[in-house]
This record gives C-alpha cells, sequence and structure tokens, in this order.
C-alpha cells in the first residue's frame, strides 16, 4: 500500500517526511527547501505532491513532541563525546 511518514526529533530541530508505495520511497520532502524531492524524476511528471501537506504534519509532529516532553518531566541528556581507539591488523607508518 501506499503511506506517508513524519519524524520530529527532540535533539535538533529536524524532521523527515517521506511517502512510500510498496516499501519502496517514492518522494521526500526537503524540509528547508520547502519542496518535494522524487526518488525517480519520472514520477513527478506522473503525479505531484504538495509539500505544505508535509510541512504542516511536521508542525503538527513538533507540537505533539514538546507538549509530550513537557507532560513528561523530560530532562535533556547531555551528549558526550565517545572514545574510540582503533587496532590495525598489520604495522602502520605515519607519515
Amino acid at each position: 500500500g501506499t503511506y506517508g511518514a513524519d519524524f520530529y526529533q527532540s535533539h535538533g530541530p529536524s524532521g523527515q517526511y517521506i511517502h512510500e508505495f510498496d516499501g519502496d520511497e517514492l518522494l521526500y520532502v526537503d524540509l528547508e527547501k520547502k519542496e518535494t524531492v522524487w526518488r525517480l524524476p519520472m514520477f513527478g511528471e506522473l503525479t505531484g505532491f504538495d509539500p505544505q501537506g508535509a510541512l504542516s504534519e511536521i508542525a503538527s509532529s513538533k507540537h505533539n513532541l514538546d507538549v509530550l516532553t513537557k507532560r513528561s518531566n523530560f530532562t535533556p541528556v547531555i551528549n558526550e563525546v565517545p572514545e574510540v581507539t582503533v587496532f590495525s591488523k598489520s604495522p602502520v607508518m605515519l607519515g
């Protein structure tokens, strides 16, 4: 079937709106440019999609997330940079 999905993240002002058919992405909406981006340009020649609907869905998701965050007494986690150590299989020459 055909369906759309929208996501909004709490750690930064970002969201995503995609529209799929049978598990294949047909389009997404570039939220900064406020335009529809078709995965295959020929899809855009056959039909249209108004990005304003997606922008409205994202605004609704942001509002709902803000309300739920306030109701749950949410305290943001402080992001810490992970420490990583890499071990090579063979000797490495720097330079």
